[in-house]
C-alpha cells in the first residue's frame, strides 16, 4: 500500500495486525472541498483500507476485493490528523464483513463505515506489493 503512488500523495500510513488494521491520515489544505475541511474522498480511503486491509490480513494467499462499502460521514475535519480503525465482524467461505470508524485528532467520532469483500483469484505476490 506504501508504495502506491496516490498512498504516497496522501500520506496515508498503515498499521496492520490479524483481523485489524489502522490508518492515519494527516489532514492537509489540499485535500479540502470549497467549505473549508476534507473531502469525503479522502474519508472514504481511510475507512476502505482499514476495513480493506483488516480483511486481507485473514487471507494470506489470494488478494481481497471490495464488493460494496457504505460510509456514513458525521463531522468535518479541518486540521490534525485522523485515524480510522478496521476490524473484521464476520466471515464464512465466501465473504467477509468489516467495519471502521474514523476518528480526529482529539478522539472524536467523524465518520464510520461497513463493507463486504470477497477472495479474488489473484494470487497475493511481490507484483502486487506483498512481500
Amino acid at each position: 500500500m506504501h508504495s502506491a503512488p496516490f498512498i504516497e500523495l496522501t500520506g496515508l500510513k498503515a498499521v496492520v495486525k490479524k483481523g485489524q488494521a489502522e490508518m492515519i491520515l494527516p489532514v492537509k489544505k489540499e485535500f479540502f472541498h470549497a467549505a473549508g475541511a476534507m473531502h469525503g474522498a479522502l474519508y472514504f480511503l481511510a475507512l476502505d483500507n482499514a476495513a480493506f486491509f483488516a480483511v486481507n490480513s485473514l487471507v494470506e494467499d489470494v488478494f481481497v476485493l471490495t464488493t460494496s462499502f457504505t460510509t456514513y460521514i458525521t463531522r468535518p475535519v479541518s486540521e490534525g490528523t485522523v485515524k480510522a480503525i478496521g476490524k473484521v465482524v464476520y466471515q464464512n467461505k465466501s465473504q467477509f464483513i468489516a467495519e471502521s470508524v474514523l476518528y480526529d485528532s482529539n478522539d472524536n467520532e467523524i465518520a464510520r463505515a461497513n463493507g463486504v469483500f470477497v477472495r479474488s483469484k489473484i494470487p497475493l505476490s511481490e507484483k502486487l506489493g506483498y512481500k
